[in-house]
């Protein structure tokens, strides 16, 4: 690229080009939608079978990852020419600066950047420093102006590349092939660090298009990324386990950090994320060096705060299993009571089949109610399931080798989360439910879950008070609601029978924990059972 022309484009053409792809991004993705929920999904979910039934359904599969695909090609040429007008911005920039400086200096820039100065008085031309001077500010434009005349053609040879590849699949229809489709792959070796943050996947990209970026980036920019901006993946679905954990444990003394000086202010939620992010860190110093691997999957200050620990790597395990908690569940329960619990689902698993790996999760993703007067309204279960749905797509996508056996568990509120979100017409990305102490999932039946009846537990203890509520829908402990109900510790007349599934004592007093580590492990059919309630 030569001066004049960086120095005189108009970019704002390239702006509009861009936010031309995301209305076209946006319209395009509302049409996917409606033809996933409205059609694939439907018939996904029908009783509908047959020979027309085994010949439609993967028909439907591949138009729906076709859609899906174009959806992403869309996208991403949108991000990539404002990936590239933004490093073509700054370049400009720092051009434009560089000439003003020139001038003021009064000195002279040509066309092709090299840059002399006035031969000045008699005495000025006599004067060696005066030259060595000149010499020195000569030198150090000339270098500005080349690193920004470079930065710009590399950024423009790359993005003409990009889009001349986005052609191409456009005219063969590999575009069209969901396993294949393109990522943000505008070398980050090549071009500058702001670029390599412009190609970003967006906060609602799907966690597979999220993996195939980050795989796509060599090892030095992801290291860059993880050190320079944490926040961008640590609670990022899609990425690498480890990849959060390390960006994770980098963000957590920051926030507490933050929290200490009183930041914000405003935060109503301030105490109960300090008290959290402290919790938090004790625990992970604890557990530093044991076994299993203890794993920070998700920090942050959103609403009442976010918190997701793992004893085990879900990447590697062949047994995953996450734990959403209900009332009263906060940050410091994440690093306290919720921990142990899902330290003990890891111990139960493993002893209930020492050959497998397994990965125990503790997820606080959403605001769980703090007070029985929120527990009665659903709309913060509703308010999660997006983020859970999410959360256990991510693990699909970043699992290494065939993929692991995975069980969504929920606990009293938290139970109706996970029953939202299998309600959903397409589902979650789960083998096994487990509902614990639940009031109620919203649906009437077990078949209603994606998972199906054959696959959805429930635990509940005959003193477990809540677990008689049946506030949402039915009780799913009923015999009506037909899922298999695993016998339990029956606790004693006061509300900690609710608290005291995963109580990990020595024999009877495991019955609970025992069964749900059987189930983790893929060994459903080996639980104890108990009969349904009289509904």
């Amino acid at each position: 690229m030569d001066l004049a022309t960086l120095r005189d484009t108009d970019l704002s053409h390239l702006y509009a080009a861009a936010d031309a792809y995301d209305r076209l991004h946006g319209s395009f993705g509302q049409h996917m939608d409606e033809w996933r929920d409205g059609v694939d999904g439907r018939i996904a979910a029908a009783d509908w079978s047959g020979p027309c039934a085994d010949a439609a359904r993967p028909a439907l599969r591949r138009s729906t990852g076709e859609l899906r695909a174009a959806h992403s090609e869309i996208g991403q040429i949108g991000r990539s020419i404002r990936s590239g007008a933004d490093a073509l911005a700054l370049a400009q920039s720092a051009l434009r600066t560089a000439l003003t400086d020139a001038q003021t200096a009064g000195m002279s820039v040509d066309a092709h950047g090299a840059v002399s100065w006035p031969p000045g008085s008699y005495a000025d031309q006599h004067d060696p420093e005066y030259r060595k001077s000149c010499e020195r500010t000569a030198g150090a434009l000339a270098i500005r102006i080349s690193t920004a005349l470079t930065e710009a053609g590399t950024v423009d040879q790359a993005l003409a590349a990009r889009l001349r590849h986005y052609v191409r699949r456009a005219q063969d229809g590999t575009g069209l092939d969901s396993a294949s489709a393109v990522r943000d792959r505008l070398d980050p070796a090549l071009t500058p660090d702001d670029l390599l943050l412009g190609s970003v996947p967006k906060a609602d990209a799907p966690p597979a298009e999220v993996n195939a970026w980050w795989n796509a980036l060599p090892a030095d920019r992801q290291q860059w990324l993880v050190h320079e901006h944490p926040d961008l993946l640590g609670n990022r679905d899609g990425v690498p386990a480890v990849v959060r954990n390390q960006a994770n444990r980098i963000l957590l003394p920051e926030l507490i950090a933050a929290c200490e000086k009183g930041w914000p202010s405003s935060d109503p939620h301030h105490s109960l994320k300090l008290n959290g992010y402290r919790r938090i860190a004790e625990r992970l110093r604890r557990t530093d060096g044991t076994e299993p691997p203890v794993l920070l999957l998700g920090i942050g200050g959103e609403g009442q705060g976010r918190g997701i620990i793992s004893f085990g790597n879900p990447d590697t395990a062949q047994d995953v299993t996450s734990l959403v908690g209900g009332l009263g569940t906060t940050l410091q329960r994440i690093g306290g009571g919720d921990a142990d619990r899902a330290r003990a689902v890891y111990d139960a698993a493993r002893r209930a089949d020492p050959t497998r790996s397994t990965a125990s999760i503790a997820w606080l993703g959403y605001d769980a109610p703090l007070s029985f007067p929120e527990a009665c309204d659903a709309s913060r279960a509703r308010g999660g399931v997006d983020a859970y749905r999410r959360f256990l797509e991510g693990q699909r996508v970043t699992h290494q080798g065939a993929p692991a056996h995975v069980t969504a568990e929920g606990h009293s509120f938290g139970s109706l989360l996970v029953g939202l979100a299998a309600k959903r017409p397409t589902g979650i990305a789960a083998d096994d439910v487990i509902l614990v102490g639940s009031p109620g999932t919203g649906a009437f039946h077990a078949s209603e879950l994606s998972v199906g009846a054959d696959h959805t537990y429930v635990g509940a203890a005959s003193w477990d008070h809540i677990s008689h509520l049946g506030w949402y829908a039915r009780d799913p402990a009923g015999s009506g609601f037909g899922a298999h109900r695993f016998a339990v510790d029956g606790g004693s007349p006061d509300f900690t029978a609710h608290s005291s599934y995963w109580d990990d004592g020595p024999g009877e007093h495991r019955t609970s924990v025992d069964n749900i580590g059987r189930i983790v492990s893929g060994h459903g059919g080996r639980i104890t059972t108990a009969a349904g309630r009289h509904d």
